[in-house]
């Protein structure tokens, strides 16, 4: 079972919809940017100290099966 089932929500209330971390207004991509750009999760939690690890992990697994089911993306 992916584990960003329990902790990625998509309120249309919240964020116009963009997936965020459950019980918070920090959007995935936010993360996934931060990530990107060479963060580590240290650092991303200093930024956002309500956050855990094992959010930052259900990003990179939400973003994970959102690649695997994308289709025809040129790169």
């Amino acid at each position: 079972m992916n584990i960003f089932i329990e902790r990625i929500v998509s309120d249309p209330q919240v964020c116009s919809g963009k997936p965020c971390i459950k019980g918070t207004r920090i959007p995935v991509h936010i993360i996934l940017d931060l990530l990107a750009a060479g963060e580590n999760f240290a650092g991303i939690k200093k930024a956002y100290p309500n956050i855990t690890d094992e959010d930052i992990r259900a990003c990179l697994s939400y973003a994970s099966v959102l690649a695997d089911e994308e289709a025809g993306v040129a790169v």
